[in-house]
């Protein structure tokens, strides 16, 4: 059996690998057009590669999912997070996980994880060619399929489609030509950029317990909070640029971002607090006594944005004060004038629409002994590891090469 991998990335070595350890006489050929193999793995997570969440449960995992968490969650039932940690550790890559539960080596290093994969792939006779592109693919009578690249063309088995995510729907046509639909890709997992906003100059403030939502929509978001000399970023924004992707992309990315900085989604306890204030410190400054001990600088300048004086007293606010910086730290808003990528990492919405491949299997519902894993596909997690193990375990399926008549 000839099985060719399309795309040297994580998806693609995982399948490549367990394809050669669930038929060991298979020729296995991963192809990749580019001259570097797991570029994407190698500067993951800061170069230190997350390679999956360590949260408790296959429900709490296939909730961080925008796109495919329902099929994600059977498909997890094969392969979860945990066998993906066993999977590494088995093969002399030890891992920690990190109180936000993101998983990495030990190593702090995505070279480990790489060194991994290579020896693997070595080991099991795989075989890798590098810079060797697609022109497309041709489905033949004996359901064996013709690959066409831009010198030659070769015939396969089987094939799988590992080729990550693509910035623009024409990377996906010669998938489309095939009769696969697709979703229209759009960037996911952003950072917000306010031009206008003075809160730039808090760069380097974290605030770690924050709610945030979309002005105008049913998006929300929480966790911690960074803001930076372009706007914010930090897993809450992260979140709410992920499962407002397509939402945010229709607004060109202009649109109003409410920070509730407390945390508190209940306006009176906010209040009960304030009163507490004025009742114990009643004589002391605005400026000296920080609700929530939210960090002082942003406290200063929440009190300037809301017009108030740093060094009236407690006890002279009043109730309009109070009411004032109630609506700051539950509801304070900031423009968003466009986007930047989340480090190096480049993570898509969009791609062959879910309803054109048979998740049971990953095989395409358009061309028999065609499969899917990773990121071509339509499925995009939230940071903290979640792509990677979307990616580990529709490789793993798509590996074991069996059709719904098998």
């Amino acid at each position: 059996m000839r099985v060719a991998i399309i795309g040297g990335g994580a998806a693609g070595f995982f399948a490549a690998i367990h394809v050669k350890e669930n038929y060991p006489k298979a020729q296995v050929t991963i192809f990749d057009k580019s001259k570097k193999i797991l570029a994407k793995v190698k500067i993951s997570g800061g170069g230190r590669c997350n390679v999956t969440n360590g949260c408790g449960s296959i429900s709490d995992l296939s909730k961080a999912y925008p796109r495919g968490e329902k099929k994600l969650r059977k498909a997890f039932g094969h392969f979860h997070n945990r066998d993906t940690m066993n999977w590494f550790e088995e093969r002399g890559v030890p891992l920690v996980t990190q109180e936000d539960n993101c998983v990495f080596p030990i190593s702090q290093n995505s070279q480990s994880i790489i060194d991994c994969f290579l020896s693997e792939a070595k080991r099991l006779g795989v075989e890798i060619i590098i810079q060797k592109g697609i022109e497309f693919i041709e489905p033949q009578d004996d359901q064996s399929i013709k690959i066409h690249f831009k010198e030659g063309s070769a015939r396969f088995d089987k094939v799988i489609v590992a080729t990550g995510g693509s910035p623009k729907k024409s990377g996906l046509e010669w998938l489309m030509d095939l009769g696969h639909k697709i979703e229209d890709p759009v960037p996911s997992l952003f950072t917000f950029n306010m031009p206008e906003e003075a809160v730039t100059e808090l760069m380097g403030i974290v605030v770690p317990e924050t709610i945030t939502k979309i002005e105008g929509t049913k998006l929300i978001s929480d966790g911690p909070l960074l803001i930076t000399h372009w706007g914010m970023s930090g897993p809450s924004i992260l979140k709410l640029s992920a499962f407002g992707a397509r939402i945010l992309s229709e607004t060109d990315y202009r649109f109003n971002v409410l920070v509730n900085w407390v945390n508190i989604r209940n306006n009176a306890i906010v209040e009960e607090e304030l009163t507490k204030i004025i009742q114990e410190h009643g004589q002391k400054q605005v400026a000296s006594i920080r609700p929530y001990f939210i960090p002082d600088r942003l406290w200063q300048f929440l009190i300037i944005k809301g017009g108030l004086d740093p060094t009236r007293k407690w006890t002279e606010i009043g109730k309009k004060g109070i009411n004032k910086i109630v609506q700051l730290l539950t509801q304070d808003v900031y423009r968003v004038n466009g986007k930047t990528t989340f480090k190096e990492e480049f993570v898509t919405c969009g791609g062959v629409s879910l309803d054109s491949i048979d998740f049971k299997t990953m095989e395409s519902k358009a061309c028999p002994n065609l499969y899917f894993a990773g990121e071509v596909m339509d499925v995009d997690g939230i940071t903290g590891g979640y792509n990677f193990q979307a990616a580990w375990t529709t490789a793993f399926i798509a590996a074991q090469l069996k059709t719904n008549n098998q």
